[in-house]
């Protein structure tokens, strides 16, 4: 798979894998909320804005109350999951992930997932049991040198130890790489791939690197727009049943035309930030003028490119179920 294609090569790429895509999906993408709820972390990777030495940045936790009158009373009318995305901060996890999980079960019939980094066995077993389905953890990087360099979670031995782990626990565990990153070579990307393939996913996302303020590598240089999408489509045609998420990032990346392009080389899912406002601008992935997906950027988008929200939960989707649940 040559990662570095252009032009009639690319074209060619992105044919291929829309076909993989469609076989597979039909002409339906799933869209899905997140919602933020702490921008506490006790990581520091160089690459994140959230990490634990960033002073500068004010820390929030999100309230429960908050969130459950939005999701339940206010949510757009196109999702059937949500995702609940927070730094690794397990108090977080506890005092308002937890009762959140158990309100939008009993409340909707929304899918759940969470994205949480590495939490306890038990925690995220109390998790599982209150009704959350699907754990989104991303690996990062599969070059464990590179991986230590930039203080990600733990080691790589870890955290894939902790992926395996959540599978084994019953979890739909979804994952995820950066393409780019600085010291990033291409066997090292193709790495990435191999490691993908080895773990129990039932999807992982491509995230171009952009080099995020507050961050240890603010001055680095972005990594092309064009790697990113030729490893999104590589993924689909390594795994044509993935979810394969179309990243906000690729706003950044490629302004204008990055995000429908993603549709266009294997991605299957959408998601509306449905954070607050008042605390948006502080989950600092990468820049504090965030590119916010709204539902009405994400069903232009989808209309652009032929494309409509699905109406069955990822989860009933990756169960092989075919009856489409009815959102409440």
């Amino acid at each position: 798979m040559d990662l570095e294609a252009r032009g009639a090569n690319q074209a060619a790429l992105e044919t291929r894998a829309a076909a993989a895509t469609r076989r597979q999906f039909g002409r339906e993408v799933f869209v899905r909320a997140v919602v933020e709820v702490s921008n506490f972390c006790r990581e520091n990777c160089h690459y994140c804005g959230m990490r634990r030495d960033n002073r500068a940045l004010d820390r929030f936790r999100a309230r429960h109350d908050e969130l459950a009158d939005l999701l339940i009373h206010h949510r757009p009318a196109s999702i059937t999951d949500v995702n609940i995305q927070a730094g690794e901060d397990p108090v977080a996890t506890r005092e308002v992930v937890l009762p959140l999980v158990r309100t939008l079960r009993r409340e909707t019939s929304l899918g759940v997932s969470v994205c949480l980094g590495t939490l306890s066995p038990e925690l995220s077993g109390e998790l599982h049991a209150a009704g959350a389905r699907t754990y989104i953890i991303k690996f990062e990087l599969a070059d464990p040198e590179l991986y230590a360099q930039l203080e990600a979670p733990g080691t790589l031995a870890e955290r894939v130890a902790t992926i395996r782990g959540l599978a084994a626990q019953g979890w739909q565990v979804s994952s995820g790489f950066i393409a780019g990153l600085p010291g990033q070579d291409a066997a090292a990307l193709l790495g990435n791939f191999r490691l993908a393939a080895e773990l129990p996913l039932i999807g992982c996302s491509v995230s171009p690197f952009v080099p995020g303020d507050e961050t240890r590598l603010a001055t680095a240089a972005a990594s092309p727009l064009d790697l990113t999408l030729n490893c999104m489509a590589a993924l689909r045609l390594l795994r044509p049943d993935w979810i394969i998420p179309a990243v906000s990032a690729l706003n950044l990346a490629g302004p204008g035309e990055g995000y429908r392009r993603g549709l266009r080389m294997g991605a299957n899912l959408c998601t509306i930030n449905l954070t607050p406002e008042a605390v948006r601008g502080n989950y600092l992935l990468y820049k504090r003028d965030r590119f916010i997906m709204n539902e009405e950027r994400i069903l232009t988008a989808l209309a652009a490119e032929g494309l409509s929200p699905a109406r069955t939960r990822m989860e009933d989707a990756r169960a092989g179920l075919t009856a489409t649940a009815t959102v409440r």
